[in-house]
Order: C-alpha cells, then sequence, then structure tokens
C-alpha cells in the first residue's frame, strides 16, 4: 500500500543525493583546474606582474576617463600598500626573537643580512609570499574594476585630498619600514646563494 508514497520519497531523496553529488563534482573540478592553472603560472614571475601592471594602468585609465568612482581608487591604493608592506615585512618579527635562547628553529628565524663577509645562504621568508602578493593584488584590481561598472560605488567625494592623503600614508609607512630594516640589518631579498660543497681536489 505504500509502494507509490515511498516510491515517491525515495525517488525525492535519490534525485537530491544525484544533484549534491553532481555539486561535489563539479567544484571538485573546478579546484582541479584552478590548481593546476595555479602550478603553471607560479614560475611565471615576470609575465604574471607585467599582466598586473596592466591591469593597474586600464583601471587608472578607466578612472581618468570615467572621473569618478575615486573613492573605489583610494580603497585599491590602500589595500595594495598593505599588501606591499606584508611583502616586505619578515615572516618573523627580529624585535621578538629571543637573542639568547637557542632552539632547532634559530637558524629559520634568522634574517639575510646587508653584510657581505657572511657567506651562510639565508633566504628572505617573508609574511606574505610573492604568489599571494600577486593573487590578492590582481583580484582587487578585478573588483575596483567591477565596482567602476556600479553607480552606487560612485560616490563624490574631492579626490585631491584622497590623493594627498594616499601620499602621505605611503611616505610614513615607506618611512618606518626602512628604518626597520636599517635597525635590524636586513634586506627584504634573499642575499647571496646556495653554496654547496664539493670535493678538494689536491
Amino acid at each position: 500500500m505504500m509502494n507509490a508514497g515511498d516510491d515517491g520519497i525515495l525517488g525525492g531523496d535519490s534525485s537530491s543525493t544525484a544533484e549534491l553529488s553532481f555539486s561535489e563534482k563539479l567544484f571538485r573540478t573546478m579546484i582541479t583546474r584552478y590548481r593546476v592553472f595555479r602550478d603553471a603560472i607560479t614560475p611565471m614571475v615576470v609575465p604574471r606582474w607585467v599582466f598586473f601592471g596592466l591591469s593597474l594602468v586600464a583601471f587608472a585609465v578607466r578612472i581618468w576617463t570615467a572621473e569618478g568612482w575615486y573613492i573605489v581608487a583610494y580603497g585599491l591604493g590602500i589595500f595594495l600598500l598593505s599588501q606591499l608592506i606584508d611583502f616586505l615585512t619578515p615572516r618573523f618579527n627580529p624585535a621578538s626573537i629571543d637573542l639568547d635562547s637557542k632552539g632547532e628553529d634559530e637558524d629559520e628565524m634568522q634574517l639575510p643580512t646587508t653584510s657581505k663577509d657572511d657567506e651562510e645562504f639565508r633566504p628572505f621568508v617573508r609574511k606574505l609570499p610573492e604568489w599571494k602578493f600577486w593573487m590578492k593584488s590582481q583580484v582587487a584590481i578585478f573588483v575596483a574594476l567591477a565596482l567602476t561598472l556600479t553607480q552606487q560605488a560612485n560616490i563624490p567625494v574631492f579626490w585631491p585630498i584622497l590623493v594627498l592623503y594616499f601620499f602621505i600614508l605611503l611616505t610614513l609607512t615607506m618611512k618606518e619600514r626602512i628604518a626597520h630594516m636599517i635597525k635590524y640589518k636586513y634586506v627584504p631579498f634573499s642575499v647571496g646563494k646556495p653554496k654547496h660543497k664539493g670535493k678538494s681536489s689536491d
């Protein structure tokens, strides 16, 4: 007696399960393709940043020709500045490292210094890796370009004030970062190259 009703219920469950399975397959396919794309373009450092520069120029042209969306441009500038600071900041803060303590991770927390007499290769470990820096910045430009297509984001502001405030913030932030580099004697780049010891020839 409950064949018809049960078949309908079971049929609904099976369809929802099949739909969920399709969604999972689609999601996994997108993740797989993204990883393949990421692995393919990760070594292409120069082309990636060239594309970033062209995207930034396209956004600037869009702002200049449209004569609006200055608040979007200001927000993008502040975001890119924060990403740049994280890119130049070491993963381990020298001020918080106990120099007297000796642990297994002591060498990993050391920074590449400006001394030319240091023969040991010390790669600069960034707070924000280069790939994430590029990816976040590129996505931010795409989002900013998309916002220029909506009038809701076109808030009227006096743009010279925003430009002046941005350059003041840029100057103060970079001055603080450079002072931090000078104080702890490090550079935000890997210094030297790995040296492999070979057999000495007699």
